[in-house]
């Protein structure tokens, strides 16, 4: 779980990275700065439910006292 985990979140700040510099290089009206942004936000839900449904299953434990 670890991992995937990790991978996760190297795919986002990759995606955060391209948005960047496409902001930086794109002069016209590109939407690949837009797109980027999205699509890190998309992976961003899909980790977020990932470890909800990881926790809901057993797959990682709490450390609620």
């Amino acid at each position: 779980m670890k991992i995937v985990v990790i991978i996760f979140l190297l795919l986002i700040l990759a995606s955060l990275g391209s948005a960047l510099f496409f902001l930086v290089t794109d002069r016209d009206q590109s939407k690949r700065t837009v797109n980027a942004l999205a699509l890190r936000v998309g992976l961003s839900v899909i980790l977020f439910l990932l470890l909800m449904a990881a926790y809901y299953f057993g797959l990682i434990q709490g450390k609620l006292t």
